[in-house]
């Protein structure tokens, strides 16, 4: 893991950190976010429904994640939300100064969100979308809002229920902070919106719950970032996501994670999609102990249309076990899944993906791709696909390749005086190209000198 990522701040917390999940954490927590009563209830609900789940059977070894260490509340001193990068705390602005996070604002985004830990430390919303209705405000403060508070407890917990596995009740009841974005009717945002998740205390968690609502012929691009430093020490980020998107609107959400090895990095994600609209899911994971993520989009209605497009890259000791879930329920739907991966060191990668093609869902369509770049001999890659078709009318394609670096491209590329490590990550590259070029170009080049950082080893 490179330099740029792998350090940590110290930092004074607010709270004291107390380890494991009960009632009191969790009332602590809603108590600090001055929450409404019925969010308190569903909190404990939830807590209730996770001490009695067991573990999914079918999930990636977590033995090794123990929950009782975990700290599932950390509160730093400073004040929330800065209204100027100058204002905030100067290690913390280092911090994401490192991360590139000031300088995306400046040149490509519509709006920047910085959190640490469980404190929003900065927040800016370009003014053109203030105007236009536009909300985008933190989960935790806009449910202290009368005029937003109806609108959340509306979607909440609607797309991802809280007995859907333990960890989403685990989520429910201790979730904390993040994003609630609202894009009115008409509304088109071409620039990316975006938020960056900081998680530094040792033993930590993060359980943030982003909402997003595009009313019809809306369009937006977000893109979240996370990253943590290494310790030694398990930490866990369980992250939900449920995103409404109503007729002939355009949604695109992009996510570039980078964990280190100390981090399970378990998530739930989920689309509903109404007519006549479209949702890409632009997914970017490297390294972790343990991802678990199977983003879901659910075609609702006609002419609906989901993509999902993932790279995965990791190394020794880790293990990737994702990706796509789309279930087709109206006529006339469409789902494309390209899934890419890259095995280095002895790591684990499978493709989990689900293709549910309902009766109702006619003349459907739905494409999957599941490609492999194995570097060495130790690593293994699985794909476990169901597809499950239960109309004659629909089609459904699904493939799968796996391959190693070709050597007459490394011979061509050296015989043109390029080095072998220089020709390898250009091959790595070409690889990843379908990626990459749906991510906006600050991304794609940052992507581009992560890859080359991680093999500046070797192959």
């Amino acid at each position: 893991m490179s330099e740029v990522w792998n350090y940590s701040d110290e930092i004074k917390y607010k709270n004291d950190l107390v380890s494991w999940v009960n009632e009191a954490v969790v009332r602590q927590i809603s108590n600090y976010n001055k929450e409404p009563k019925w969010m308190l209830d569903l909190r404990l609900k939830a807590l209730d429904l996770f001490f009695k789940k067991a573990l999914p059977t079918w999930w990636p070894d977590l033995s090794n994640l123990d929950l009782d260490s975990l700290y599932y509340f950390a509160k730093p001193e400073w004040a929330w939300a800065n209204k100027t990068w100058e204002e905030v705390p100067e290690n913390i602005k280092n911090t994401f100064d490192r991360l590139w996070i000031p300088e995306a604002e400046k040149k490509y985004l519509s709006w920047v969100w910085a959190q640490y830990d469980s404190e929003v430390v900065y927040h800016n919303l370009r003014q053109d979308l203030k105007e236009k209705w536009v909300i985008f405000d933190d989960m935790s403060v806009a449910l202290q809002n009368p005029m937003y508070e109806d609108i959340i407890k509306k979607y909440f917990s609607k797309s991802i229920s809280l007995s859907d596995h333990k960890f989403a009740s685990l989520h429910y009841a201790v979730w904390s902070w993040w994003t609630f974005l609202y894009i009115p009717k008409w509304v088109k945002i071409e620039e990316p919106l975006q938020s960056y998740f900081r998680m530094n205390v040792k033993s930590g968690w993060q359980f943030e719950h982003t909402i997003i609502i595009l009313e019809a012929d809306s369009a937006a691009h977000y893109i979240e970032g996370c990253s943590a430093p290494k310790y030694d020490m398990s930490s866990l980020h369980a992250w939900w996501v449920e995103i409404f998107v109503w007729e002939r609107a355009f949604m695109r959400y992009s996510s570039v994670e980078n964990w280190s090895i100390d981090t399970y990095n378990l998530n739930t994600k989920r689309a509903i999609v109404e007519k006549e609209w479209k949702i890409e899911w632009v997914w970017w994971n490297m390294w972790s102990n343990t991802t678990m993520l199977y983003p879901c989009s659910v075609l609702k209605w006609d002419n609906s249309k989901a993509d999902h497009l993932w790279v995965a890259l990791a190394h020794k000791w880790q293990n990737q076990d994702t990706w796509a879930k789309v279930i087709h329920i109206w006529k006339n739907t469409t789902s494309n899944i390209i899934s890419k991966s890259i095995s280095k060191d002895g790591w684990i990668s499978t493709y989990r993906g689900l293709v549910d093609i309902k009766k109702t869902a006619i003349w459907s369509v739905s494409k999957i791709d599941c490609d492999w770049l194995i570097i060495d001999g130790l690593s293994v890659n699985n794909a476990i696909p169901y597809i499950k078709v239960a109309n004659s009318m629909s089609t459904v394609a699904h493939e799968a390749t796996a391959w190693k670096i070709n050597e007459d491209y490394l011979f061509y590329l050296m015989s043109r005086g390029i080095s072998e490590k220089e020709a390898n990550a250009l091959i790595v590259n070409g690889f990843l190209s379908p990626i990459l070029k749906e991510l906006p170009l600050e991304y794609a080049s940052e992507m581009n000198v992560l890859i080359s950082v991680e093999f500046e080893g070797g192959f």
